[in-house]
């Protein structure tokens, strides 16, 4: 593997809290095997290659905790574009997954949803794909994990799936939404643990259970076998969990309690266990996940586009609930990349009503708080947070010893001229901003705004021809 010098760099920002976000002794990286073996005020050594960060700011890879790669051609659908979860999930992912019944759809779709991430800066993608159903022709887990791989991306399959039909969306779904068996859901985990899943804290690849929602998509017997065949194979659980009003209202009236705590009845809590979106947590489900050590994936785009709401992260914070990013799938979030979705998450919490109120005695006054979320804070979940909820303990944070994961971003564009603090640009300036180099385990995976190999006009006429397709 190539001996790198990252040089010159106006900032660099670490992803840990605090103080330790900043660098104090100076911005050059120093990078041997896929790992970052000195930070400070570094001179080239002999054979070494200098990448020139002149003008550049320097931040973690950022770390995608949910996403639906195959979501990535449905992106705008007219019939979805103006409707709430759950008649958005009947008229766009449910009915439109008939297409993806062979694996070139998948596959493209996994492409675009992974080049438009890697071009934010991302550099971990954490895919829940639940396109899983009996007598499947290709091998889905394979193909997604072959994709990332080409493109030389950290890649966590959470392998999703359905094992009862969802009564409130699936009523008129097409073959290829048919769920599983629970014998079957559950081989499907082991064999794709069996064939992809590392243990290591820098891991490459790692698998996931993810039943796609805990109680619409399975019955409620088979929420503890999972949990306990996840446990036994070293892997982690995630889903979707409160991710509206309706859902939470549901659970009430069926199960008499929070959906959080349906799920801790059932052993889906813990440090290996985290959540997309939840949205709706009262006070006690915010105690249950700061006392379980149970995290989150926080989504504010799709949850903003969808109507759902927004969450309580700089409550959750202040807990020490371990607290992600992600951008969801591009059918509820148009733009799926972890630049726009940080840019959001900062500006979606200063505008809450509820993070002004609650630091104003009674809570009378109207208003947000301008300091609800920094833009630090926002770099940290993006980026060493979301290693946290992954288990991927050597990723995340530019420390020595950590991986080589890092985003060099060039500040050339006129929204950047003038930033009295440069190193805020990639979240506050808005917009995606160019990238001098994305590194994964120390390889360059982008340079020059650009991905080595890639033909993009092809990718681009590839994924035209099945729009198409689909719209026919």
């Amino acid at each position: 593997m190539t001996e790198l010098l990252i040089q010159g760099a106006t900032a660099l920002w670490t992803g840990l809290r605090g103080d330790a976000m900043r660098a104090g002794s100076g911005t050059d990286i120093r990078v041997r095997q896929g790992v970052i073996t000195a930070i400070g005020r570094l001179s080239a050594e002999p054979g070494e290659r200098v990448l020139d960060a002149s003008g550049c700011v320097i931040h973690p890879a950022s770390v995608n905790t949910h996403h639906h790669l195959f979501q990535s051609l449905l992106k705008g659908i007219p019939a979805g574009i103006n409707l709430a979860l759950l008649p958005w999930l009947a008229a766009v992912p449910v009915a439109y997954r008939r297409h993806f019944d062979h694996e070139e759809a998948l596959r493209v779709a996994a492409r675009v949803g992974l080049v438009e991430l890697m071009l934010s800066g991302c550099g971990t993608v954490a895919d829940h794909q639940y396109h899983y159903y009996p007598g499947m022709p290709f091998d889905a887990s394979a193909a997604v994990f072959d994709e990332a791989d080409k493109l030389g991306l950290r890649f966590v399959l959470c392998r999703g799936g359905a094992t009862q039909v969802r009564e409130m969306t699936d009523a008129a779904a097409p073959p290829q939404v048919a769920p599983e068996t629970l014998d079957a859901f559950m081989a499907g985990i082991e064999r794709d643990v069996r064939r992809f899943h590392d243990p290591s804290p820098m891991a490459m690849r790692r698998v996931v259970s993810a039943i796609t929602t805990p109680n619409w998509s399975c019955r409620l017997e088979h929420l503890q076998p999972m949990a306990e065949q996840a446990r036994a194979l070293g892997i982690r659980l995630h889903s979707h969990l409160s991710e509206t009003h309706d859902y939470v209202r549901w659970a009430r009236e069926v199960h008499g309690c929070t959906p959080l705590q349906f799920v801790e009845q059932h052993g889906w809590v813990g440090p290996d266990v985290w959540f997309a979106h939840m949205v709706h947590l009262d006070d006690g489900d915010l105690a249950i996940c700061a006392r379980t050590g149970t995290g989150i994936a926080h989504c504010p785009q799709s949850n903003a586009r969808l109507g759902s709401g927004i969450a309580r992260i700089p409550e959750a914070l202040a807990l020490g609930i371990p607290v992600s990013l992600a951008v969801d799938g591009a059918a509820s979030n148009e733009a799926a990349d972890m630049a726009s979705e940080m840019h959001a998450a900062w500006l979606t919490h200063r505008a809450d009503p509820r993070a002004g109120q609650r630091l104003r005695a009674g809570g009378t006054q109207p208003g947000g708080n301008a300091a609800a979320l920094t833009v630090e804070d926002v770099v940290h979940i993006a980026s060493a947070g979301g290693a946290r909820v992954l288990g991927l303990d050597g990723v995340g944070a530019l420390q020595v010893g950590m991986a080589a994961d890092i985003a060099v971003y060039s500040l050339d564009q006129p929204r950047h001229f003038g930033l009295h603090d440069p190193a805020i640009a990639p979240v506050a300036s808005g917009g995606r901003t160019p990238l001098r180099a994305l590194l994964v385990q120390g390889r360059v995976v982008v340079e020059n705004d650009g991905v080595p190999g890639l033909d993009l006009a092809q990718l681009r006429a590839d994924a035209q021809a099945l729009v198409q397709r689909l719209r026919a």
